[in-house]
């Protein structure tokens, strides 16, 4: 994988930062461990979840918290005062921190924990300002709109 330097692009590009952020992260995370596994799935339009398996997480070792459109999970492990010795370890029990980045209008609309998966509920909410809107076509309209110009150029 071929790993490009984005730097020039943050000296030129001004107002697209968030954007050359967005590819430099990718580029990152593509070379990072995938812990712990995860799907996204559609389902509806406008609606996503986030299924995390973090199998041996208890509630109070998780926390979800957006911030500036980057939807975080951490999960720490509580500190246990009796060691255990393992013949064999297959179960990773270790902390972890996952970083989705969230488009424009999408918000998380609750969390869900059931046996060992992490349900993390999204949608897509696009206000009314900027939703397509029909306008409606006649005759006088383009008629009031000529006589304006003819208006403006007089």
């Amino acid at each position: 994988m071929r790993t490009y330097d984005l730097t020039p692009l943050y000296r030129t590009a001004i107002g697209f930062d968030r954007l050359a952020k967005m590819l430099n992260d990718g580029q990152r995370s593509e070379n990072e461990i995938s812990y712990p596994p995860y799907n996204i799935e559609l389902v509806d339009e406008n609606a996503y979840k986030i299924v995390m398996a973090i199998a041996g997480f208890q509630l109070n070792e998780l926390e979800i918290e957006t911030e500036h459109q980057t939807l975080r999970v951490t999960g720490r492990k509580a500190k246990k005062e009796q060691e255990t010795t393992f013949l064999h370890r297959g179960i990773a029990n270790r902390d972890f921190e996952h970083k989705f980045q969230l488009a424009d209008h999408v918000k998380v609309t609750g969390a869900n924990l059931e046996n060992g998966l992490l349900s993390i509920a999204l949608v897509r909410e696009i206000p009314e300002a900027l939703k397509p809107r029909k306008i409606e076509i006649n005759s006088q309209a383009a008629a009031s709109v000529s006589s304006l110009l003819e208006q403006k150029a007089a």
